[in-house]
């Protein structure tokens, strides 16, 4: 009896177990019993949003990651287009095909972009034309990441890889990690300086982007529950960084900040959230399982505010532009919250469909991405 109540919890937490060898996914998603939504209020409007241009493309239902390169914003969708896009007016600049479903994208430098598709295939292109595939052993649901003439992949089953951006030749790959069990989201993979850093598991990674060796290993969250189900505590795409320190959440158990210079925690607190994180140097802003929205200091942990006038209302990642959070909902509106207090401030609508990547900053361009394929540019004063 207890079994069923615990996996009765955790399967209103999520929806969709897969098997991949001897490795278990689990993806996070809304629940179909959540509670009623938040009724919003009147527009306030104090900002001033104005739309700078809007696009299509196909429909979007993996975790899609917009990849930004100087004014250039590269995007992707179900039925393997990937297109160049540029911020300032929304021009096309280029646009290409890798010919089947994709799982995971974007990652680009400018020069290079790479997907993953369903069939494991990472896919590079140039300039919208194929450039060179390789076959993957696992699933990816996390962006490859193209930086230094290098492009990474961070498998479902915790593997790391390394090609050669030009020519697809594997560079080196670091084995799986021990856990049985992985979170079918995207995961965190960055560089920052010349270090590669990876979550795996719990433990955000540092590596040698030559040669794939270990530089140092923390641990943002410490996994505690009956079950491996429970136990699970992934980082999760979406990043706050400031110099040197990056801070980020591990799924439903911490949010936390980490000297990446000295291999060090900074602090850690307590949070029961899925989505990943954002920041200004002084807050962290994510989001909570219920949709609260909590901003905690950069510098200690302490949390400063929390709003709950999005409760319940499925948001996205937040993503930092100016002094405003901004926050995309499963109806289509992306919401401005003030970054001192969480007043709502501003609020556009979308075409009524989930926004499904995380707001994404283009110089002084957001742009937000919706499942229906909508593609909207916003400069928020």
């Amino acid at each position: 009896m207890m079994a069923r109540k615990t996996m009765a919890r955790i399967a209103r937490r999520s929806c969709l177990f897969v098997c991949i060898g001897a490795t278990v996914l689990l993806a996070a998603c809304a629940s179909s019993d959540r509670p009623k939504p938040a009724e919003l209020p009147a527009n306030p409007g104090l900002i001033g949003v104005a739309t700078a241009w809007t696009a299509r493309q196909g429909p979007v239902s993996f975790p899609l990651q917009l990849a930004v390169a100087g004014e250039t914003l590269v995007t992707a969708s179900d039925d393997g287009t990937v297109r160049a896009i540029e911020a300032t007016n929304g021009r096309e600049r280029w646009l290409g095909s890798v010919g089947e479903s994709i799982a995971a994208g974007v990652g680009s430098d400018g020069q290079f972009a790479a997907v993953v598709t369903r069939s494991h295939q990472l896919v590079v292109l140039r300039e919208g034309r194929e450039l060179w595939r390789q076959r993957l052993q696992t699933g990816v649901w996390t962006a490859p990441l193209v930086a230094g003439a290098r492009v990474f992949v961070l498998g479902a089953d915790r593997s790391v890889l390394a090609f050669d951006a030009a020519s697809g030749r594997r560079l080196w790959a670091r084995p799986r990690a021990s856990e049985a069990l992985v979170l079918k989201q995207a995961g965190v993979l960055l560089p920052v300086g010349d270090t590669l850093l990876a979550g795996i598991s719990s433990r955000l990674t540092a590596i040698n982007p030559t040669n794939g060796s270990e530089r140092w290993m923390v641990a943002l969250a410490s996994p505690r529950g009956t079950n491996e189900v429970e136990r699970l505590a992934d980082l999760v795409a979406g990043v706050a960084r400031d110099g040197t320190t990056v801070c980020l959440r591990a799924y439903q158990s911490a949010v936390g900040c980490v000297d990446t210079a000295r291999g060090t925690l900074l602090w850690t607190q307590p949070a029961n959230g899925h989505q990943g994180v954002s920041g200004d140097g002084r807050k962290v802003y994510g989001v909570e399982s219920d949709d609260v929205v909590v901003a905690w200091d950069a510098a200690t942990g302490e949390r400063r505010w929390s709003s709950e006038r999005l409760k319940y209302r499925a948001l996205s990642t937040p993503r930092v532009a100016g002094r405003s959070v901004v926050l995309g909902d499963s109806f289509g509106f992306v919401h401005f919250l003030s970054t001192e207090d969480g007043a709502v401030v501003d609020r556009v609508a979308t075409d009524g469909s989930p926004i499904v990547a995380q707001p994404t900053l283009v110089g002084k361009t957001l742009v937000v991405a919706t499942r229906q394929g909508g593609l909207y540019a916003y400069r928020p004063r």
